[in-house]
């Protein structure tokens, strides 16, 4: 079956870094999309970084930019997130997504069960 597996978060200090992990399994994950998303308490999930499947081409949201880093390894199906310069308003679950569009137009979407990420002196 499909499986999202985050690891590499916890508590960190602010001006400190984390590297996110994000195993996958049971889908071709070359063929997919992935990104990073986070929900703070009380909030939306937001799009943090995202990767494509062919290119590697990556985008951030603007809070993130020059902080974090995304990438993939699609020889072990894997995605990370490096973070670094962390803030407190960093602090949120950290979901890793696949997402992909078949021809048909169908778009196939799994989720990770998340990695708490705090920021806290």
């Amino acid at each position: 079956q499909v499986q999202l597996v985050e690891s590499g978060g916890g508590l960190v200090q602010p001006g400190g870094s984390l590297r996110l992990s994000c195993a996958a399994s049971g889908f071709t994950f070359s063929t997919y999309a992935m990104s990073w998303y986070r929900q703070a308490p009380g909030k939306e999930r937001e799009l943090v970084a995202a990767i494509t499947s062919i290119g590697g081409r990556t985008n951030y949201r603007d809070s993130v930019k020059g902080r974090f880093t995304i990438s993939r390894d699609n020889a072990k199906s894997t995605v990370s997130l490096q973070m670094s310069s962390l803030k407190p308003e960093d602090t949120a679950v950290y979901y890793c997504n696949a997402e992909r569009r078949a021809p048909s137009g169908r778009t196939y979407t799994y989720w990770g069960q998340g990695t708490q990420v705090t920021v806290s002196p």
